[in-house]
């Protein structure tokens, strides 16, 4: 069974910078795409970043350009998040996603495995 685990979540100030991290285990993420998404109290899952198995694939939700970057280990079968310029309204449960396929997918129906959550909060 592939296995998630997120990390690097914690409390912020706005401002401020968090890197998130999720080992994937029990499956080579070779030809694997990963991504994370966020859950913020009352809203519906959404979509964060996600990145393909080819370098430079990749997909941002449009608000966070510029702010998120996500990058991929392979070796290490690891998925990371930075976040910068962190606001208010970043606080949320961020999960990471695998997606048995090459290509980024914005939509969490897509993905096959899940993370169990890190929580991101981010102070006034």
């Amino acid at each position: 069974q592939v296995q998630l685990l997120e990390s690097g979540g914690g409390l912020v100030q706005a401002g401020g910078s968090l890197r998130l991290s999720c080992v994937v285990s029990n499956r080579d993420i070779t030809y694997v795409s990963l991504g994370w998404f966020r859950q913020a109290p009352g809203k519906e899952r959404a979509f964060v970043a996600a990145a393909g198995w080819s370098a430079g694939s990749v997909e941002y939700a449009e608000p966070l350009k510029g702010r998120f970057t996500i990058s991929r280990d392979n070796a290490k079968g690891t998925v990371f998040l930075q976040m910068n310029s962190l606001k208010p309204e970043d606080t949320a449960v961020y999960y990471c996603a695998a997606r048995l396929t090459p290509y980024a997918s914005t939509y969490s129906s897509d993905y096959d495995y899940w993370g169990q959550g890190t929580q991101v909060t981010v102070s006034s």
